[in-house]
């Protein structure tokens, strides 16, 4: 961080009080005072605060990726009319949460809690629509109506259908409904964890992240590229956000490339493709770990394993690929006077490593839970920032308030998407869409389990544009996860599938919303850069079929088919990204790229025969390639 801001507004200060209200409650804070916040309560108190937040700074015209509405710029009438809407809808769960529960009793609402409940609903989707855009917001109307004339529907999907008060009352009461598991794990997990990235940013960690990586690479072919790659992920598996973990460090990074020669397209996508993989790297993931061993109600420890070689996978092909790809455009390393020493660069910032410590000692060993782990690494990062000679690195008050603001702001597009998603999962709780649509996959694939990957892969991919991680992956373990766990595939290899593929939809053409950062920094065309990013990021689509149908490669089952999976796949990853580059022996052509593709499948599939048929595919290129002399069809 350059510097302290001269003035902080209006809007900052009431997002920091929303973020120190929910790690004072997270600290148990409250309790040890003699007031007990109940857990509705303050997932009310929550959702009220997001859309007072929303409505006061997001314009009604906001574009999808909900831009705030210019600073002096007074809300409207009708924004000031839909925060009352909404304070009321959240406030009587507040303050009368015994008539709240009382509903639940009854089974139904009467004429005031449908008002109520509507008070709720209404500012909540259009909030939801002002962050996201009209996409998600359609989705849930879609699952609403088909809850409402589910009498209207064909084969699979018939029911009784059920009145729209039923529907509202499984909305605002419902365990499932708004105020559910979703909403609950975004006001106690996500949004600590955010606050927590937002702080060692403020803290100058992602300055130093990528200093550190250009000391370690800057000194190969291509190595701001693999700078990129190592601190993208390192400050991305903290950050919490894709989004803004590019626009962090592709500032520094995307120039260092273009400078050393790399195309501007193929910088962005390196930075989009390494930031969006930052989720899936333990031990952290963005937070997705908690949330989903929340979901599936597995130890944190079991998915931390479970994703460590998938994810060193998908940065294996990353790296390679820009490393191949420096030889194939005769990319060059930076100067040495640009690229600092390694020892000095480690020991400018090795304090950055003692809050992370500390967050995985007391998720691991101590086996706190998720929010108050976070808590503590927080705790741990205020006094440790004091420990850097530079003042710019100090954690003072008002970097602390702006921090917290920061961390409010990325929170606010999470907690109205999962309260959103509480509608749908609500409406399909009543109607039963939810395990006959694992019904319909399962007939659709008729049982085969490979074209069901292929389906829920590409539903996940669509369904996952335009969400951030969290709420993505809490729509996807909803909708499409169910089918494949359905179909035999083990819950956390199922979760992690979905995962994946609707992460790629983050730099994957029309949406690819990191790519648009990335291409504001390199001035890129956008779509030229979306492919390059599918390229670069082809491991979302090929490693998680893998995975699904070889746990080995989640370390599961014993040493030796351990050992067999991963040193195949890492082959495999290999030959994949010599493919997407090009460049095996030397520049390849299309047949030879193609063929050396196909041959980095079958050395990730499971089982002997088939890399030993990718063997056979491998040195049929490589002895066409030495006939021609190192030139390959």
């Amino acid at each position: 961080m350059s510097g302290t801001p001269a003035r902080l507004g209006a809007f900052t200060w009431v997002a920091a009080a929303v973020g120190a209200y929910h790690l004072a409650v997270l600290s148990e804070i409250p309790a040890y005072l003699g007031f007990f916040i109940d857990s509705q309560v303050h997932l009310a108190i929550s959702l009220g605060s997001a859309l007072l937040l929303i409505f006061w700074s997001v314009p009604w015209r906001a574009r999808h990726d909900g831009a705030a509405r210019p600073a002096g710029e007074r809300p409207p009438w009708f924004d000031l009319a839909l925060i009352g809407i909404a304070l009321v809808g959240t406030g009587y769960v507040v303050f009368n949460l015994d008539a709240v529960l009382a509903y639940g009793m009854y089974g139904e609402l009467d004429t005031k809690g449908i008002a109520l409940a509507l008070c709720v609903v209404i500012p909540l989707v259009e909030a939801l629509r002002r962050k996201t855009g009209w996409v998600l917001p359609a989705v849930i109307f879609v699952f609403v109506l088909g809850t409402i004339f589910q009498y209207q529907l064909p084969g699979l999907l018939y029911g009784k259908g059920y009145d729209a008060d039923r529907v509202l009352f499984a909305a605002y009461v419902g365990n499932s409904g708004v105020f559910g598991l979703p909403l609950r794990v975004s006001a106690t997990i996500v949004i600590v964890y955010l606050v927590f990235g937002a702080l060692m940013d403020a803290a100058g960690a992602g300055r130093w992240f990528i200093d550190l990586a250009v000391s370690l690479t800057g000194w190969s072919r291509g190595g701001p590229a693999k700078a990129a790659v190592v601190s993208s992920a390192l400050f991305g598996s903290i950050s919490g956000s894709p989004s803004s973990n590019a626009a962090t460090t592709g500032v520094f990074t995307i120039p260092m490339m273009v400078h050393v020669g790399y195309r501007p397209a193929f910088a962005a996508a390196v930075e989009a493709v390494a930031s969006t993989g930052g989720q899936i790297l333990p031990p952290v993931m963005g937070a997705i770990a908690f949330v989903m061993a929340e979901w599936i109600e597995v130890p944190y420890s079991t998915i931390v394993v479970a994703a460590f070689v998938p994810a060193l996978l998908y940065y294996l092909i990353v790296f390679v690929s820009v490393h191949l790809q420096a030889y194939r455009d005769g990319v060059r390393a930076l100067p040495r006077a640009e690229i600092p020493p390694i020892l000095p660069a480690l020991c400018a910032g090795w304090m950055y490593v003692i809050p992370i410590v500390v967050l995985v000692w007391m998720l691991m060993i101590e086996d706190m839970p998720p929010g108050m782990s976070a808590m503590y690494a927080c705790a741990a990062l205020v006094p440790v920032s004091f420990l850097f000679r530079d003042r710019s690195r100090w954690l003072t008050p008002r970097r602390i308030v702006q921090a917290l603001g920061d961390g409010v702001r990325r929170w606010l597009g999470v907690v109205v998407i999962t309260a959103s998603v509480g509608i749908m999962i609500g409406a399909l709780e009543l109607s039963g869409v939810g395990i006959k649509l694992s019904g319909f996959i399962v007939e659709l694939s008729g049982g085969n389990l490979y074209l069901a990957l292929v389906l829920v892969g590409v539903a996940s991919l669509i369904v996952g544009m335009g969400l951030d991680s969290i709420p993505a992956y809490i729509t996807l373990a909803t909708l499409m996860a169910p089918a494949l766990v359905e179909m035999g595939v083990p819950v956390v290899a199922a979760h992690l599938f979905v995962i994946y593929w609707g992460l790629a939809s983050f730099y994957t053409p029309p949406m690819c919303i990191v790519v648009y950062v990335t291409t504001a920094i390199s001035g890129s065309r956008i779509w030229e850069t979306g492919w390059e990013a599918v390229k670069l990021g082809i491991a979302a689509f090929v490693i998680p079929y893998a995975f699904a149908i070889n746990q080995g490669l989640l370390l599961q089952g014993s040493p030796g088919r351990i050992a067999l999976a991963t040193s195949t796949a890492a082959i495999g990853s290999t030959l994949v990204a010599c493919a997407v580059s090009g460049y095996l022996i030397g520049p390849i052509g299309a047949l030879a790229r193609t063929l050396t593709f196909v041959a980095g499948v079958l050395f990730i599939a499971p089982g002997v025969e088939l890399p030993l048929a990718g063997l056979v595919v491998l040195v049929s290129v490589l002895a066409a390639g030495i006939l021609r002399g190192g030139r390959t069809p």
